[in-house]
């Protein structure tokens, strides 16, 4: 039997798995990412979630064939690179994060996409297994996207996916890429935290940061806004209402141009959010949609919150 790795790097969280030739985890663990630092401090808790994982599986992490990574940011699976990786510490530059791994972990890695490996997660063992052709829509700190054309993979020239900055408003909210009318700038989880704050600093009220500072949390974690909507609270209802309808308009956008069987959400958002989320979501496409009388039908991930770190994985297989 083979062991391989995991590891999903999340702007809120990094997750590893170790799993065997069936795909079956046989230890996992997670880590806060850090929110201070720069690439170096991310790597090191990369590092220590994935021995953390191996431990719990009964190995080190020198006897993994190999561990994959699904990072955020450009990738240059060759090099081993990540670049501009907005959503993380000081990570606008280009970093060397696969041979860093390498040099810590005593094994083999491969990088690819963070949204992209757990798109191809769902295709193969999850909600697109009986798909062709789906469209995974990553709802969590950002908003991001993975395709599978035919049963494979679309990376396009290393950029496919970036279903995140499709542009829903002209000259509209600024995103944390910088641009301005970006989906992201509308649903993202740091994009909403910031325009609550704003909010709330203009007096609106809301219950989204008592819930925070009870949890002991310094972020709108996916549970909160979740917290939040079960109690009405009306800024959180507010601004997941246009999360919800940023998210129609642009994903509606992408499948006029693919026309996919399926639409996956995932993200930390979306799988806490759930299938009635995902419902709306689907309506809201609906106005927006060329073909509306064959709209695709939206499922959650069934991978949930390992699916990043089962996808990376399989990078390895």
């Amino acid at each position: 039997m083979t062991l391989r790795g995991g590891i999903d790097l999340g702007g809120t969280k990094i997750q590893t798995v170790v799993v065997d030739d069936e795909n079956a985890v046989l230890g996992q663990a997670r880590r806060p990412t850090p929110t201070t630092g720069g690439p170096p401090d991310v790597a090191a808790a990369m590092v220590a979630a994935m021995g953390e994982a191996a431990e719990q599986a009964g190995v080190k992490t020198a006897d993994l064939v190999r561990v994959g990574v699904g990072s955020p940011g450009g990738i240059d699976a060759h090099a081993g690179t990540v670049t501009g990786a907005g959503n993380l510490p000081g990570w606008q530059e280009t970093f060397a994060l696969g041979p860093a791994l390498e040099d810590e972990l005593e094994t083999p890695v491969a990088l690819g996409n963070d949204v992209q490996v757990a798109t191809d997660a769902e295709a193969r063992l999850g909600a697109g297994r009986d798909h062709s052709s789906i469209l995974g829509v990553f709802w969590g700190t950002g908003v991001g996207g993975g395709i599978v054309l035919d049963g494979t993979p679309w990376l396009g020239l290393g950029g496919a996916g970036e279903i995140g900055h499709v542009v829903v408003e002209l000259g509209g909210r600024r995103c944390p890429c910088g641009r301005h009318g970006c989906m992201e700038a509308y649903a993202g989880r740091a994009a909403l935290e910031r325009h609550a704050r704003e909010l709330h600093d203009k007096g609106e009220k809301t219950e989204l940061f008592k819930i925070a500072r009870k949890r002991d949390s310094d972020r709108l974690r996916s549970g909160i806004w979740a917290a939040a909507l079960e109690r009405g609270d009306p800024l959180a209802v507010k601004l997941i209402k246009k999360a919800v309808e940023a998210l129609g308009a642009g994903v509606a956008s992408v499948s006029n141009v693919l026309d996919v069987e399926l639409i996956v959400l995932g993200g930390g958002l979306g799988v806490r959010l759930g299938q009635p989320y995902a419902d709306r979501i689907a309506a809201a496409m609906l106005p927006h949609l060329f073909h509306d009388y064959r709209p695709p039908p939206v499922k959650v991930a069934e991978l949930g919150d390992l699916g990043g770190a089962i996808g990376a994985s399989l990078l390895c297989a």
